[in-house]
């Protein structure tokens, strides 16, 4: 069956959109993160602390696997980092996949980022110009990963719903 997975930086809007597209295509969401959390019983926090980034690459790798190996219709939202690791983001162009990049600018991710950046470890102790910079600098070195997406979709100055027809039109 097929898969759509949604990926991009954090910000982007990955989850709301994905919640809002499911609800529209009757198609369920699953968040890659929360699938994770689910199977080892960790938050992605807590998994980061007591077994380190390369645990969690590994884990994040073999569960994306295991959703697109499943024969259920799903949409699956990313973490921001998914693509770039373990060759993920070969998985991307699978047959029965339709990867969408939720492409947004430095602005719109700075804007969106600044009000719950406590919520993101990344970030969350950084100042106005730090983070600005830090986004920058992420999202030119994931743009490579990010562009290997079948298609992309602008999310700047765009709702939920503007953004989630803009997806199924690239879909029909």
């Amino acid at each position: 069956m097929k898969k759509i997975v949604l990926l991009g930086y954090m910000g982007c809007g990955k989850s709301t959109i994905a919640q809002k597209l499911s609800k529209t295509t009757e198609i369920p969401f699953l968040d890659l993160d929360k699938c994770i959390e689910n199977k080892v019983n960790l938050t992605i926090n807590e998994i980061f602390d007591k077994n380190g980034e390369i645990y969690f690459r590994k884990l994040e790798h073999e569960m994306f696997q295991e959703l697109l190996q499943s024969p259920e219709e799903m949409i699956i939202g990313l973490g921001g980092g998914t693509p770039c690791y373990a060759n993920n983001h070969e998985l991307l162009n699978k047959e029965g996949v339709d990867s969408i990049y939720l492409k947004a600018s430095i602005d719109t991710l700075y804007g969106r980022l600044l009000h719950n950046k406590s919520k993101r470890p990344l970030i969350a102790d950084k100042n106005e110009e730090e983070m600005r910079e830090f986004i920058a600098t992420h999202l030119f070195e994931r743009s490579f990963y990010y562009n290997q997406a079948k298609y992309k979709v602008s999310v700047d100055e765009k709702t939920i719903d503007e953004t989630v027809s803009d997806i199924l039109k690239v879909l029909a």
